[in-house]
């Protein structure tokens, strides 16, 4: 082989094993160029999960997507102690605004914050404008991490989905805990009592008496289509239980002193209890907090607080 037949095959040779890095390199990406993980593209643009098969369910409220559908929170941060405008999309599988929804208990969407200490709490309906974005005040008295749960129908299906995101409140914080359980507490001066134990891993039925002044109240007015509404929140995750009333409100008529749900844990732990019931207009809310298994004993929760009270119902 002359000089030059050498120098062409070794160019050849080595134009060869450029290209085999070169592919190399586009299938891998560039040395030291992170790839996104899936938990900082979901922070921006959330992606729809695929349905999971049958029998791998989550409990509610886990997943900020699921289904097809994903909340976005356009608010992630608000600060304690001060009026804000929290702004969220439900987005369909295609990323685009949902804009079309069924009724459920009275509303197209239940919006739920709790903070991880389970010690706030704020039953919420926002309004929707025409581009799908929903918006609401809140106003939070402590700094700390919360969660916030979208619970809706959208109109191209029959079943709900409660969806779940992460809210930060910023201020100065100090830890709290929830209150040890108890078989009442008293909110505003009604005093709500909790016969019941809540079963893991099963259906349990939890019934909630009103009383005034050690009187039963027996005008609760219809509130979301029933004599009471019940959210029951897993300390820990803040898994979100599937609950639903035996009796549905019936036009105007008033009931009481009793109200009953029946509620679905799906395991073993500490859950926190948040009734809201309606009475000469006014919504209220009596928090218990409850342990599977255990029937709490009949004395007053010394940690109800004035926050606890719901706004914007």
């Amino acid at each position: 082989m002359n000089p030059l037949q050498k120098i062409g095959a070794f160019t050849a040779a080595l134009a060869a094993a450029f290209g085999t890095a070169y592919g190399v390199g586009t299938a891998f990406g560039p040395v030291g160029q992170e790839t996104p993980t899936a938990a900082h593209t979901a922070s921006h643009s959330p992606e729809p999960a695929k349905k999971p098969p049958a029998g791998d369910l989550l409990p509610a409220g886990l997943q900020v997507s699921q289904d097809g559908y994903s909340l976005d929170l356009e608010t992630t941060a608000v600060p304690a102690g001060k009026r804000s405008t929290l702004r969220f999309v439900v987005r369909d599988a295609d990323g685009d605004p949902v804009t079309r929804y069924r009724a459920a208990h009275g509303k197209q969407l239940h919006l739920i914050l709790a903070s991880r200490e389970l010690t706030t709490y704020r039953h919420l309906h926002p309004v929707r404008a025409a581009d799908g974005t929903w918006s609401t005040p809140v106003d939070l008295p402590a700094a700390g991490g919360y969660r916030v749960f979208a619970d809706f129908v959208p109109a191209a299906e029959t079943e709900g989905l409660t969806l779940g995101s992460d809210l930060t409140v910023t201020g100065p914080y100090r830890a709290s805990e929830p209150p040890a359980p108890a078989a009442t507490t008293t909110v505003d001066g009604y005093t709500v009592a909790l016969k019941g134990t809540l079963t893991a891993g099963g259906e349990s039925d939890l019934a909630f008496t009103v009383r005034r002044d050690g009187r039963p109240v027996t005008d609760l007015e219809p509130y979301l289509g029933a004599y009471g509404h019940l959210v029951a929140l897993r300390s820990g995750d803040l898994a979100y239980l599937h609950v639903h009333p035996h009796e549905e409100a019936v036009g105007d008529a008033t009931s009481g002193p009793e109200v009953s749900f029946a509620a679905t844990a799906p395991s073993t732990g500490t859950y926190r209890l948040f009734l809201d019931f309606k009475v000469d207009g006014t919504v209220r809310t009596a928090a218990f907090t409850v342990r599977t298994g255990t029937q709490a004993a009949p004395e007053a929760d010394p940690g109800t607080h004035e926050e606890e009270t719901p706004h914007g119902h």
